[in-house]
């Protein structure tokens, strides 16, 4: 380390005339990590404002970069101890008002010689080097294996700007940014402003950019490498897309900028302020460890989610379309106005998720948005909402090191559909009212969630804190069923009762639903009327409905307005199973089809009659979301019957053999209607295990024969060869090391470790497994490995590590929340028995110097456990 002489140190106060008197106020100690403490950090956020950061970059594309971080900022008095926040970097030089000093440097933060800082304006100069990450977080560096090209991006959230630059790593700290880069001449560089100066420097060229607008460390970025731009001025404000160049030509930029300008004129329009960052790029980049990064002016998305070898399918589409909106309504609701601390996280992806929605739904070909969003991201918050580990929308955050602790569906779709409860509730344009003016008087601030509740009661002239208590800090999810009695045909009594989650949640809350009625006809279900009811506390009894033809079926959530389980009475629920291709409207058969998976999940409909229904009306099935959602339902039923009892073992063979033939016919049928074809398709190489789906998909990729209609891309060739060398099909290890000769793209090289980690081999199991335990390989392929290491159907190799790997989870812990979050997930062993579940209770009462995250997802590990044996107990084959 390059570093100043000792005698730096022995510079006293005195010798200084801007010294000023210390404040007896502490903001510290820290505890030596790179974390700080909510509390730590408010007390930081008390002295310091009016921050400005000046960086400079070096940029050569090797493995380490070099930089200088100019912080300038007031303080209101001198606290005793200040620390400013950088990341295992080598500091050359450090400065303290123009005063050289050696750095009391831990590898996490300085903290700073507050005899050197005065009241009133302060700079602090740091000079280091430092590698570039190769965890996605930081300044993260690839090198492409096509072309040996090198792109670098960043990645900050929750606090790893600390990672590139020396900073005050803490969303309420706000800061103008100005950053120089000097990088190779072929290289782009991109951040939040436009830049304002290209000079040549010799081999490279130098990068001037602007101040950007007042941001928190997270929302800022700076991208840079030879990365291919496409750019459209067509819309108010100029777009960019930016990917690498090997992949390209997998890009449609008119898709992308099409969606961007219907965003951009939707948002405008809704908040009734400009976007405020000028200009707007979106930049691919591999490695990412999310599927986007809202970043001011400068968006990253994942290539793993959004490139494709063949042309998209509406689903991706569609995807890609709402993840655009997601991310852009951060643009207002997260970089313009932020969270003061990370407890408001949920709000900041809770309200992107809602407004993404809503702007797919309203600004774009996809007027099933809403659908979608039922039909999959609000059943993982019904899931999540239903675990031992769930949680308040709002929870307490102690540190930047658990700010990540509770992301999950419950901070991003229960809390969206909170929001779209909230609006039924108070109506869209009193809704939208508050949300504007909340922006308008928080922007470029930090704000906190009574501000925004505040906002909405405000224009909606209403008292909210009782249904904050209730739906923000209060867990879980309620039921609700239909309570009536008929007399001649006619509702004579009808109520709605609302059900607490649980003893423990005892909350009943108050929302607004639909009830809709149905009549069996001759060859449909007949909707007869519909009628909207605000409910609350256990029963509410609707006086509307008495009087009306006594119903077949009731649907008390109608719509999907309120965000709550629906119990079917048992009129409806054996109407639902009898009925399900009558029904015409498609979100209302959604929602049926969802009550007869709940209820194979909750013991109550045993998996063979689920999949009886399935055998009988998927194949009728014309709505291609609903046919995703009957697939996904499908997938998971493998993994079930994968772990059913010996004596049951016939009949999941055949069910799932079964299966794999339907998804085939309907894939060959769905020829002219790539959509279908490509969903059907897709399920039927998942699902294929019996040797005589194996051997057709064997011959579909070596060219033997063909489905009218379908081509097997690059994407679907692998996802063949990694489904045949799963099961150890003949040759398939062959079949593998021909593909990824001719496939040397990064996507290759992931796919063909995919392929190569699921074969069964015991020794090879081994061999990979330590390969995570050691950290030997990027974190990227870490994460491939995990993933697919141990598929359900291996159980005796999952069984031969099982206790290696449960007696390494102190010392993987400490490889922190971004691996652990993946190996707790993928890689604690389960096997659908009791002894698997004593094992994690063993775990859990042992093992207790685990981390929040660690812990919580044994806990969710240990249930779904629990629920696999109920499963398995209900099968009456």
């Amino acid at each position: 380390m390059n570093l100043f002489k000792a005698s730096f140190v022995a510079l006293a106060c005195g010798a200084l005339m801007s010294c000023a008197t210390q404040s007896t106020l502490n903001t510290g100690p820290r505890d030596a990590s790179a974390y700080i403490s909510q509390y730590q950090a408010a007390l930081r956020s008390q002295v310091i404002s009016d921050v400005r950061y000046e960086l400079d970059f070096q940029l050569t594309g090797e493995a380490d970069f070099s930089a200088t971080s100019k912080v300038t900022f007031q303080l209101s008095e001198i606290p005793k101890q200040l620390s400013l926040d950088l990341n295992k970097a080598q500091i050359k030089r450090f400065m303290i008002n123009g005063t050289a000093v050696y750095p009391n440097y831990n590898g996490a933060y300085i903290n700073l010689n507050t005899r050197l800082l005065t009241s009133g304006e302060n700079t602090v100069e740091v000079q280091f080097t430092r590698p570039h990450s190769t965890n996605g977080e930081g300044l993260h560096r690839f090198k492409d294996p096509v072309d040996g090209k090198v792109y670098l991006y960043s990645h900050f959230e929750p606090a790893a700007a600390q990672q590139m630059f020396a900073v005050f790593d803490q969303p309420d700290i706000k800061a103008n940014y100005q950053i120089t880069v000097t990088a190779p001449k072929d290289w782009q560089v991109i951040s939040t402003m436009r830049e304002s100066q290209i000079t040549p420097a010799g081999a490279y060229n130098r990068w001037t950019f602007p101040d950007t607008p007042k941001l928190s460390p997270y929302n800022f970025s700076m991208h840079a490498g030879p990365y291919h731009m496409w750019q459209d001025n067509s819309g108010r404000y100029p777009m960019r897309l930016f990917a690498r160049g090997s992949v390209a030509s997998q890009v449609t930029p008119q898709d992308w900028f099409n969606y961007t300008k219907q965003g951009l004129t939707f948002f405008d329009n809704y908040f009734g302020i400009p976007y405020p960052f000028k200009k707007y790029d979106q930049i691919l980049v591999p490695d990412f460890l999310y599927g986007a990064m809202e970043n001011a002016g400068a968006v990253t998305f994942s290539e793993d989610h959004f490139l494709f070898k063949a042309a998209m399918t509406a689903d991706q589409k569609q995807n890609l379309a709402g993840v655009i909106m997601h991310e852009m309504a951060h643009q207002w609701f997260g970089d313009l106005v932020t969270m003061k601390w990370w407890n408001g996280l949920w709000l900041n992806e809770s309200f992107a998720s809602f407004m993404g929605t809503l702007a797919t739904q309203e600004a774009t070909e996809f007027t099933n948005a809403w659908r979608s969003f039922y039909a999959k991201g609000k059943q993982k918050a019904y899931e999540q909402d239903s675990l031992v580990t769930t949680h308040p929308i709002e929870v307490p955050v102690a540190t930047t090191q658990n700010a990540f602790d509770n992301i999950d569906a419950i901070t991003y779709q229960k809390g969206a559909s909170t929001l779209k409860q909230l609006r039924h509730l108070l109506g869209d344009m009193v809704f939208r009212r508050g949300v504007s003016n909340y922006l308008k008087q928080y922007s470029y601030q930090n704000a906190e969630l009574d501000d925004f509740i505040n906002s909405l009661g405000k224009a909606a002239g209403r008292d909210l804190s009782a249904w904050t208590q209730e739906w923000l800090y209060s867990a879980g999810v309620n039921t609700i069923k239909a309570e009536y009695r008929c007399e001649a045909n006619r509702i004579s009594d009808f109520s709605l009762l609302q059900l607490p989650a649980s003893t423990e949640l005892p909350t009943l809350r108050e929302q607004k639903v639909q009830v809709a009625l149905f009549t069996q006809g001759r060859y449909d279900l007949r909707h007869d009327v519909t009628v909207p009811v605000t409910y609350k506390g256990e029963r509410t009894e609707v006086k509307q409905l008495i009087g009306e033809r006594c119903p077949d079926l009731v649907y008390p959530n109608f719509d999907d307005w309120g965000f709550v389980k629906v119990e079917l009475d048992d009129k409806s629920f054996n109407t639902a199973k009898q009925q399900l291709s009558n029904v015409s409207d498609p979100l209302l058969r959604s929602m049926l089809w969802q009550s007869l998976w709940d209820s194979v999940r909750e013991g109550k409909l045993s998996l063979d009659q689920y999949l009886s229904t399935v055998f009988v009306n998927a194949p009728a099935e014309t709505d291609y979301t609903i046919v995703g959602q009957i697939i996904d339902s499908m997938l998971r039923s493998k993994q079930y019957l994968a772990q059913i009892a010996p004596i049951q073992q016939n009949y999941a063979e055949n069910a799932v053999k079964g299966l794999s033939q339907m998804s085939l016919r309907k894939a060959m049928e769905s020829k002219g209607d790539n959509d279908f074809q490509r969903i059907w398709f897709d399920a039927y190489v998942s699902l294929a295990s019996d040797r005589d789906s194996l051997r057709h998909l064997a011959q579909l990729v070596d060219g033997e024969t063909k489905i009218k209609g379908l081509t097997l891309d690059q994407d679907l060739r692998w996802a063949i060869i990694t489904q045949l060398n799963r099961y150890d099909f003949p040759n398939a290890q062959q079949r593998l090391t021909k593909e990824a000769a001719k496939d040397n793209s990064d996507s290759g090289e992931k796919a063909a470790l995919a392929a190569q980690v699921i074969r069964p081999e015991a020794a090879a199991k081994r061999r990979w497994l330590s390969k995570v335990h050691l950290d030997s390989l990027p974190f990227s392929k870490q994460r491939i490995i995990m993933q697919n290491l141990y598929p359900a159907e291996q159980k005796l190799l999952s069984a031969a590590t099982a206790e290696e790997r449960l007696a390494s989870l102190m010392d993987m812990d400490k490889k922190g929340p971004v691996f652990m979050r993946n190996y707790s997930h993928f890689l604690v062993p389960t096997d659908c028995n009791y002894n698997s579940i004593a094992a994690l209770d063993k775990v859990l009462d042992r093992q207790t110097g685990l981390s929040n995250i660690t812990r919580r997802n044994l806990l969710e590990t240990r249930q779904m456990e629990q629920r696999c044996v109920l499963i398995k107990s209900k099968m009456t084959q």
